[in-house]
C-alpha cells in the first residue's frame, strides 16, 4: 500500500507540475512572442543597446574627436562605413558613439520620470481628497508646458550639458505617468483584494503601494516604452536646436545639425543619424504596441 500511496503521489505531483496555471509574466511573454512586431522592434532595441555597450568598450573620445582633414566628405566605403564630416572624423564611429547619449536619455529620463511620477500618481489616485488636487494642478501645469519648451527653458537656465539634458527630458515626462498612474488606480482601488487587505490591518500607504499600485503597472509599463521613443526624439531636436549635448560631442540629433550645412555636398552626414533615430522611435512604437496586447487582461485566459 506504501508504495502504491507513493506512486500515486508522485503521479499527482507529476500532473500538477504539468497542468498547473502559468505566471502572469509567462503568460505575457508567450503572447508577445507571437507578435512579429513587437519582437522585431525588441531585437532592434538589443542591438541598440550592444551598440552603446560597444561604444564604451571600444571607442574612445579621442576616435571621434580626431580631425584629419585629408579626409573631409569623404562618401561611404569599406574604411568609412558612413563615410567622413566636414573635419574629417568618421561618421560611423561618431554616430555608434553617440548612442550612449541618446539611449541614456531616453531611458534614464524615463526612468526617472516614471519613478517620481508613478509615486505622485498612486498617492493621488489611491488617496484623493486634497492631496489629489494639488498634486494634479501641478501636473496640469506641468502638462501645460510644451515639453520641448520646458527642456529649454530647464536646459537654458542650468546650461547645456548631457546631465542637464537627462534632467529637462525626465521632468517634462513626469506630469505624464502622473495622470496615468493616477487612472490606473482608480480603476482598482476599489477592488475586494482592497478591503482583504485592510481586514489584515495593512496600512492604507503599504495598500497603495504593494497591493494596488502592482495591480495597476501593465498600462504605465505600455506608456513606459512609448515615452522612450518622445524623450530620444526631444532630445535630438534640443541638440539639433543647440539646447542639448554640447558640440562637438557626437549626439544624433547634433550630428544631424552638423550635416544640414552640406546636405547638397554629403547628405550621407544626416542620413545616418536620422535612420538611428527613425529606427529606436520605431521600434519603441512596435513594441509599446506589442506590450499593450500581451498585457491587456481582456486577453488573458
Amino acid at each position: 500500500m506504501t508504495a502504491v500511496t507513493q506512486k500515486q503521489g508522485q503521479s499527482a505531483t507529476l500532473a500538477s507540475r504539468r497542468y498547473k496555471k502559468k505566471s502572469g509574466f509567462v503568460e505575457s511573454w508567450n503572447r508577445l512572442k507571437t507578435n512579429p512586431g513587437a519582437m522585431f522592434g525588441l531585437i532592434v532595441l538589443i542591438i541598440m543597446v550592444l551598440l552603446m555597450i560597444y561604444s564604451f568598450l571600444f571607442i574612445t573620445k579621442d576616435d571621434v574627436m580626431a580631425i584629419n582633414s585629408g579626409n573631409r566628405f569623404k562618401p561611404p566605403s569599406a574604411q568609412h562605413p558612413f563615410g567622413t564630416d566636414s573635419m574629417g572624423r568618421d561618421l560611423f564611429k561618431r554616430t555608434i558613439y553617440g548612442t550612449r547619449y541618446s539611449l541614456t536619455v531616453g531611458f534614464f529620463s524615463v526612468a526617472f520620470g516614471f519613478i517620481v511620477g508613478v509615486f505622485f500618481g498612486t498617492i493621488a489616485g489611491y488617496f484623493g481628497g486634497w492631496v489629489e488636487e494639488i498634486i494634479m494642478r501641478v501636473s496640469d501645469v506641468m502638462a501645460s508646458i510644451p515639453g520641448m519648451l520646458l527642456g529649454m527653458v530647464i536646459v537654458a537656465v542650468l546650461g547645456p550639458s548631457f546631465l542637464n539634458l537627462l534632467i529637462a527630458i525626465g521632468i517634462s515626462n513626469i506630469s505624464g505617468f502622473v495622470r496615468m498612474a493616477r487612472a490606473s488606480v482608480l480603476s482598482v482601488k476599489g477592488s475586494e483584494f482592497v478591503e482583504a487587505a485592510r481586514a489584515i490591518g495593512m496600512s492604507e500607504i503599504r495598500i497603495a503601494f504593494s497591493q494596488v499600485l502592482p495591480n495597476s503597472i501593465s498600462p504605465l509599463i505600455v506608456t513606459a516604452t512609448a515615452r522612450i521613443a518622445t524623450s530620444v526624439l526631444a532630445a535630438a531636436g534640443l541638440s539639433f536646436i543647440g539646447f542639448g549635448v554640447p558640440v562637438p560631442l557626437p549626439e544624433w540629433g547634433a550630428l544631424i545639425s552638423d550635416g544640414r550645412n552640406y546636405l547638397s555636398l554629403a547628405p550621407h552626414l544626416t542620413l545616418f543619424p536620422g535612420i538611428f533615430i527613425m529606427l529606436v522611435t520605431f521600434a519603441c512604437s512596435l513594441l509599446g504596441d506589442g506590450l499593450r496586447d500581451a498585457l491587456d487582461p481582456k486577453l488573458k485566459q
